[in-house]
Parts: C-alpha cells; sequence; structure tokens
C-alpha cells in the first residue's frame, strides 16, 4: 500500500495528497470536462461531486472542493481512494494488462519429448532447432539451451514448444521448471523466432525445394487430412518427403516427437501405412520413415 500524507495549502478550498515517489513527469491539470478515459485516479476522484479540479505533478495529487463540505469530513475518504488507485496504476496513467500466457506440459509418445502448451498462439507454422548450434535466429530455443544442459532440440509450432532431453534426467525431475521458464520467458515479451517460420502446407517444399508431382499431392493430401492433426496433437509433425513410384513406397519425414519416437515406427506401419493403402492403392505399398 502506498504511504499518502494529507498536507493542507494556502488556497482553503485545495488539498495535498502527497506521495513518496514522483508520480509523473509534468504535470496535469483536469476538471469534468477533461479526458480521463485513461487516468483512473482522476476517474474515482472525480466520482466525489464535490471535487472541481484535480492537479498532479511531481509528488503529489492537489484536489479542489466546493464550499459545500468541509475537508475534515473527506480528506480521509479521498486519501484512501489515491492509496488504492496508485497501487493499481503507480503512474498515474491506466497500465496496460500484459498478454497473459497459461502454460502447461502434454506428455508426447516419444518419452524423450514434452510438449509445452501455450493458450496463445506462438508462431503461424513451425521452426524446428535440432541443435544449439542453430538456435541462432530462435530466441526462445536459446533461452532454453542456455537454461538446460539437457535440452537438446527445441520444437516450436502454433501453439506449443516441443523439447527433446538427453538421458541425463527424467521429464518428471524438471518438467516444471522448464514450463516455467517458457512461461516467464513468453510473460516478459520474450521473441519467440526471428526467422521465417514454416508453413504446415506442404513444408517439404522449404527442405527439398520442389513441388509435389500430382502422386505425391495425392498422398500429401490424405496425410494432412487424416494423419497430420494427430501428430501435430501429439507435439510433431509428418510430411512427405520423397515417394518412389516405381516401388510404390512413400518416405515420410518425421519432426519434433515424431523424431526419434520409439512409437513412430508403429505408427507409421500399423497406422499410416493403412490409411493410404485404403485411400490410394494404386499409389502406396510401404511407408518408410525419415527422421528429421
Amino acid at each position: 500500500m502506498r504511504t499518502i500524507l494529507i498536507e493542507p495549502t494556502e488556497n482553503p478550498k485545495v488539498m495535498k495528497f502527497v506521495a513518496d515517489y514522483n508520480l509523473i513527469p509534468g504535470s496535469l491539470e483536469l476538471d469534468r470536462d477533461s479526458d480521463i478515459s485513461e487516468i483512473p485516479i482522476a476517474q474515482e476522484l472525480f466520482n466525489y461531486p464535490f471535487v472541481e479540479r484535480i492537479f498532479i505533478t511531481a509528488n503529489f495529487v492537489a484536489v479542489a472542493k466546493q464550499d459545500t463540505v468541509e475537508w475534515e469530513h473527506v480528506a480521509e475518504s479521498l486519501k484512501n481512494v489515491i492509496e488504492d488507485e496508485l497501487l493499481a496504476n503507480p503512474r498515474i496513467y491506466l497500465q496496460k494488462k500484459k498478454e497473459m500466457y497459461q502454460i502447461y506440459a502434454e506428455m508426447t509418445p516419444n518419452p524423450n519429448v514434452m510438449k509445452f502448451v501455450s493458450n496463445k498462439l506462438l508462431l503461424e507454422g513451425f521452426v524446428e532447432v535440432k541443435s544449439r548450434e542453430e538456435a541462432e535466429g530462435v530466441p526462445l530455443a536459446q533461452a532454453i539451451f542456455n537454461e538446460f544442459d539437457f535440452a537438446k532440440e527445441v520444437f516450436i509450432s502454433d501453439n506449443f514448444v516441443a523439447v527433446t532431453r538427453d538421458n541425463s534426467v527424467e521429464w518428471h525431475q524438471v518438467m516444471m521448471t522448464v514450463r516455467a521458464l517458457i512461461a516467464e520467458y513468453l510473460q516478459n515479451g520474450g521473441e519467440i523466432s526471428n526467422i521465417e517460420a514454416q508453413k504446415h502446407e506442404n513444408p517439404v517444399e522449404k527442405i527439398i525445394n520442389r513441388e509435389y508431382t500430382d502422386d505425391e499431392q495425392k498422398i500429401s493430401d490424405i496425410l494432412n487430412e487424416y494423419v497430420a492433426p494427430a501428430v501435430e496433437n501429439d507435439g510433431g509433425k509428418i510430411s512427405l518427403m520423397e515417394y518412389d513410384k516405381e516401388n510404390k513406397t512413400a518416405k515420410m519425414l518425421l519432426q519434433g516427437a515424431c523424431s526419434g519416437c520409439p512409437s513412430s515406427t508403429a505408427t507409421l506401419k500399423g497406422g499410416i501405412e493403412n490409411i493410404l493403402k485404403q485411400f490410394v492403392p494404386d499409389l502406396v505399398e510401404k511407408v518408410e520413415a525419415v527422421n528429421g
């Protein structure tokens, strides 16, 4: 609570309410016709019908009253109002609320990868940092690598950050600490990435720098519709990397939590391969994984 001292002035209609710090650079003189939409302390003081003018400068608020009331009856009430308002807005003007980030941790099928999900969008697309050396240009990844020696990879996509650990720790030992760091970093306005995020549509174009053929596009469309949502929900990403038409083999690029995941091979064989065989049996007989 800010401590306010009440000081009379030579003008009996004006009372000073003095703080222990400078309130504002310059000064403000306000009456009931002034724009006080960004000045909560003035809004509260003018709720009292006897308050005529308000003057704010240096370390005090001066209030001019009507003759209908005596200071001994109202000064203490105004003092309490000023103390409360300075507690909420120490620099007089309405403080913009910081954007609140809520982060929760979520397991993925890959035991080495933990997904940290935000209630707000982080990126339009995704950025994958496969090592500490590649973190330049991705400040959020740099912050994670700088703080945690066990962090091996960082994958940022849409509203989540997937972190890959090494074998020196278990997630139950460090999960809350990583979550707290990410939340604090975002809450303080830290930059997420200075490099262009890859788009979810045909992300393989960024890697192999070519357009899909008609057959590849058919396979990719099925992946995007039937497979990608579930994979992304687990903190990973899957894309068609290469298609061998002669052998009817589709090679998948695995990223994020999918990369190196012990269950990814089973998922490919048991799920994705069956889906592609069902929808495009003339194109695909076999699926292979390529870790990103």
